[in-house]
């Protein structure tokens, strides 16, 4: 009974509802059983293994991106500095700092979320 299920998803199985995994299951996986009493973990699981999917796939290791965020961060790091040094006379040049900052912090976090 090992067929090859050529299904084509739409969004992440994690990000899925129990709803459309469900409907998944019944639909395009006949190999899956009691789908439609199974909470949204089970259902994840059982998908992947009828899917064929690995473990390895979803624990890819550490960041390739792990060096520009931290380069980035360093960034913050002295401009903050520079922040504390500023008087609150210079609030334009402080107000440009914080802009800065939060681009940068901004940027780690979209960084981190494309990994």
């Amino acid at each position: 009974m090992s067929e090859a299920v050529n299904i084509v998803l739409k969004k992440p199985l994690d990000k899925m509802t129990a709803k459309e995994l469900r409907e998944l299951c019944i639909s395009q996986i006949p190999q899956i059983t009691g789908a439609s009493g199974m909470d949204k973990d089970a259902l994840v699981v059982a998908v992947r293994e009828a899917l064929g999917f690995s473990d390895d796939e979803e624990n890819k290791g550490p960041s390739p991106y792990k060096q520009q965020i931290w380069s980035l961060k360093q960034q913050v790091r002295t401009l903050r500095a520079e922040k504390e040094q500023l008087s609150g006379a210079q609030r334009k040049d402080r107000d440009q700092l914080r802009r800065k900052i939060n681009l940068l912090k901004k940027r780690t976090r979209r960084l981190a979320a494309a990994a």
